[in-house]
């Protein structure tokens, strides 16, 4: 209330953004002569001046006049639709990283070309977003006219268009697509083996379409790339079958074939072991018998062993899982208590499987995900446009810092907009509605009734069939068959049912569209210039009558046979009525049995029906049950915000997580020598394995050397002989016993290294790399979800959930990190690679698993700029980057 008396009194920001607006929309206006004096070609010759002058430093604001004013003459030449004034307000406003709230009608479509082509003389990009490739490939066709004639490149992002079609695209100064398109490439460029491979540029500009439904609807539904964890079952049977015929060690240092460390939980096997595992695999088929089992094709073979060894030997039947109902399930380790759909990762559930006899199951493994929320805040600039967004402006501000700013329409609405009629059941409010559509029908004024969902759809169709009257339904399913439909659903008479989707983003145009018909002609090669012209002076003439015929019934009658949930597509329904100062008619008809209703407002309307005694088929209509509806919604939007800010807060976690692993992934990529990061890291894990069997700060009694060196060897090929060393000399330090042994790993590295060939190594290291940061990355994916879907118990325990995932999704993390090091410099010290041939193996691999992943939209930040080493890490540790997650490099 004191908001509206101070708005009344100094008026509102909106107002007053509107105003300082206008005095530049008078500077543009002042330009118009001069402008409309260029040549044609004098357009594409100005655009190169432009992005001269911003080589030279000048910054994009100061030629928004001069840019707006000729993309609106070119606007003219090329598309023969010149922008409003307050189409230009629109373009400032979203140039401004702001939300322009625009009625249906009022050209946004036309109003984004402003701060695209804009935002293109840059040369960074500018990405288009709409909700279906239908949308995106009109608009590009559309206003690529427009661009082309000022001498930009314009390209479609596609779904199932090929990579190098798709790198195109994007290499253009603007790209339409949709948002899943965008999203999934981004997650693909960072699942690539080859920096080659990557499609999208740095992310720039976005200008997205229909923000609500993108931004606010598709927020809770995360874009998720999945694909098999592991394919090969019979491999799991017959490692299983090997797994008997090997000999446990008593000691390290004793005879056997592997031995346990179980301070790790790890399985290593011996020298023996690996020349009796060899002759085993070549015996049965599995390996070749010229071939080695430290081969780098070899790999995966490795690691199915050591996941056999782990099943059988440290996961033990009824105390870490029981089998029940031909089934693996895992016991937890603090409650005792069985756990149901989790799954362990790296094989080892399978191999487990294979143990215990039982049907090995194949697992969809999460490759990639990210939200729309997190994906789209990446974007240097953001901004959007709707014809529904003040409702959501306080989560579009507090989520994605952008402000809304309505935009006062061209012409006023005269648009009537009746007070909602509530009947008792269900069944009268559709006899209502039949009524109405009758009576419109009558008169032949156009009529689209908004469901909520398909069922409700197909409802309203069957009580119309039996009432023979003809109509038309859409359920969003095919959108350029359903734009097309839907464009012509102001001709008279035309009773056009949709779901609230149906065909958004297409104006219904009083009278129909007489545009395709026309076109249709203007492409007749048969027709002469004549023939052309007197045909389309007939379609005018003929849309006229029509166009004033509906007109005079009252223009388009909008009928909603509930409301939703959300006040926005109640008005995004009533907004297709009354477009450009078109007349226009909505009604909404409800009933108590409607879950907004039944839930929030059923007991106030209902008391309201008795006391006035009201007979069944009579509706109530008050402006006070309005307002009991509107603080329902207001209720409901509330809680959905409420659960979008939540899933936010949780989101944030794996995304700063995400933010790092992708940095890494990126300059491991990128990397024109890995020398260096590979020696630092082998260091780094020779140091901890060391201090882990000889503590600082311990005596030679704490020490477990056969452990260490059996350790060493089996895990990295390092043959040290520390026992011998101690014995010469007793004072030597442990920081000594840790130089040595990392000098004694570089000699071996580097005779690797020479015998294949320093650029096969490189290969071979970035691959190999690689597929571990993403193999571990992906497990890590495993283990959030496990905890965040019981991280909500721990409220139970008068815990904040939320802190406590922070807290151990960051020891998670922390595990990662180590994991990747860890691993790393086992396969690189383990493996042999020979030539180039070898090095190659890792990416033919990878290469197939990323062209076989599936993308998905599963249902339920700041920029990601480059992180300063100096500055705090984004994984919420309090450490300088350099000293937290920034050590890997």
């Amino acid at each position: 209330m004191l908001k509206n008396l101070l708005g009344s009194i100094f008026g509102t920001r909106n107002n007053r953004l509107i105003g300082n607006y206008k005095k530049l929309v008078t500077k543009i206006n002042a330009l118009e002569d001069e402008v409309k004096k260029l040549k044609d070609a004098d357009f594409k010759v100005k655009t190169e001046e432009f992005k001269e002058r911003i080589k030279k430093g000048e910054s994009l604001e100061s030629m928004l006049i001069e840019a707006f004013a000729h993309v609106r003459e070119a606007s003219v030449r090329s598309l023969g639709m010149r922008h409003f004034d307050e189409q230009l307000i629109g373009g400032m406003v979203l140039n401004d990283n702001k939300i322009s709230e625009m009625r249906t009608g009022e050209g946004k479509t036309l109003v984004a070309t402003l701060p695209v082509y804009l935002n293109a003389l840059s040369g960074k990009g500018v990405h288009v977003v709409t909700v279906n490739d239908y949308l995106a490939k009109r608009d590009a066709e559309w206003m690529g006219k427009l661009y082309n004639f000022l001498g930009l490149t314009v390209g479609i992002n596609l779904s199932r268009i090929s990579p190098d079609v798709k790198k195109e695209a994007y290499e253009s100064d603007i790209t339409y697509g949709t948002n899943n398109e965008f999203g999934f490439d981004y997650l693909r460029d960072n699942m690539v083996y080859a920096a080659s491979e990557r499609v999208q540029r740095p992310l720039n500009f976005a200008v997205v379409d229909e923000v609500d439904s993108i931004l606010i609807d598709e927020a809770r539904t995360p874009l998720i790339i999945s694909g098999q964890a592991e394919d090969n079952i019979d491999l799991y049977k017959k490692i299983d079958a090997i797994i008997p015929q090997l000999k446990k060690q008593d000691k390290p240092d004793s005879k056997g074939d592997f031995w346990l460390d179980e301070k790790s939980n790890q399985a290593i096997l011996s020298d023996d072991g690996h020349i009796n595992i060899e002759k085993i695999l070549v015996k049965v088929g599995i390996l070749e018998k010229d071939s080695n089992l430290y081969d780098a094709a070899n790999i995966n073979l490795l690691h199915h062993i050591n996941s056999s060894l782990r099943a059988h030997y440290l996961f033990i039947k009824d105390k870490d899982y029981v089998v029940a109902d031909g089934a693996v399930t895992i016991v937890d380790e603090f409650t005792g208590r069985m756990m149901p759909g989790r799954r362990w990762g790296d094989g080892l559930h399978q191999a487990i499987e294979a143990k215990e006899k039982v049907a090995i199951q194949k697992e969809n493994q999460t490759l990639a995900g990210i939200t729309f929320q997190n994906y789209f805040r990446m974007y240097t600039k953001l901004c959007g446009m709707t014809g529904t967004a003040d409702t959501e402006a306080e989560e579009f501000n507090s989520i994605y810092g952008l402000e809304t700013v309505v935009i006062p329409p061209h012409l006023p609405t005269i648009r009537k907009d009746k007070i909602d009629k509530i009947y008792r059941t269900s069944e009268e409010r559709y006899f209502a509605v039949l009524e109405d559509i009758k009576e419109c029908a009558k008169r032949s004024q156009p009529v689209l009734v908004g469901t909520t969902s398909i069922e409700n759809s197909e409802l309203v169709s069957k009580l119309l069939n039996k009432s023979k009257l003809k109509h038309q339904v859409l359920n969003a399913k095919q959108h350029e068959k359903e734009a097309n439909i839907i464009v012509q659903a102001g001709q008279p008479g035309m009773i056009t049912i949709a779901t609230n989707m149906a065909g958004r983003g297409t104006d219904i145009v009083l009278g129909g569209n007489a545009e395709p018909e026309i076109e249709k002609i203007k492409n007749n090669v048969k027709l002469n210039k004549a023939q052309q012209d007197k045909k389309i002076k007939a379609i005018k003439t003929a849309w006229d009558i029509s166009h004033k015929k509906v007109i005079d019934a009252g223009g388009l009658h909008i009928i909603g046979t509930e409301r939703h949930e959300s006040r926005r597509v109640d008005n995004q329904l009533r907004g297709r009525s009354g477009r450009q100062g078109d007349p226009g008619s909505s009604s909404f008809y409800l009933s108590l049995e409607d879950s907004l209703l039944r839930i929030f407002a059923s007991d106030r309307v209902s008391s309201i029906m008795e006391k006035l005694k009201m007979p069944k088929g009579e509706a109530i209509e008050h402006p006070w049950v309005n307002k009991s509806i509107e603080g329902a919604q207001r209720k409901v939007e509330a809680r959905n915000f409420d659960i979008r800010k939540q899933l936010l807060e949780f989101d944030d976690v794996p995304s700063n997580q995400r933010k790092v692993i992708y940095e890494q992934r990126n300059d491991v990529l990128d990397s024109t020598s890995m020398r260096d990061t590979v020696s630092r890291i082998r260091e780094d894990v020779i140091t901890q394995t060391i201090y882990d069997y000889m503590p600082p700060e311990s005596i030679e009694e704490q020490w477990d050397l056969p452990a260490l060196e059996s350790k060493l060897q089996g895990e990295y090929n390092l043959k040290v002989d520390i026992k011998t060393w101690l014995k010469k000399e007793p004072n030597l330090a442990i920081d000594q016993v840790v130089k040595r042994t990392a000098e004694t790993a570089d000699k071996i590295y580097a005779e690797k290294e020479k015998l294949a060939g320093v650029e096969a190594m490189h290969h071979f290291e970035r691959s190999a790399m690689l597929q571990i940061i993403d193999h571990q990355w992906r497990s890590h994916l495993s283990s959030l979800d496990q905890l965040r879907q019981g991280i909500g118990l721990r409220a139970y325990g008068q815990k904040d959930p939320k802190q406590e995932f922070k807290k151990e999704a960051f020891a998670l993390f922390e595990a990662l990190l180590e994991s990747i090091k860890y691993e790393t410099t086992r396969v690189l010290m383990l493996v042999q690679v020979k030539n180039e041939k070898d090095a190659s193996v890792i990416d033919q691999k990878n290469s197939e698993q990323v062209k076989n992943a599936q993308v998905n939209k599963k249902k339920d930040d700041q920029q990601m700029r480059k992180v300063g080493r100096n500055e705090l890490c984004p994984c919420g540790s309090n450490k300088k980057y350099k000293h937290c997650h920034g050590a890997l490099k």
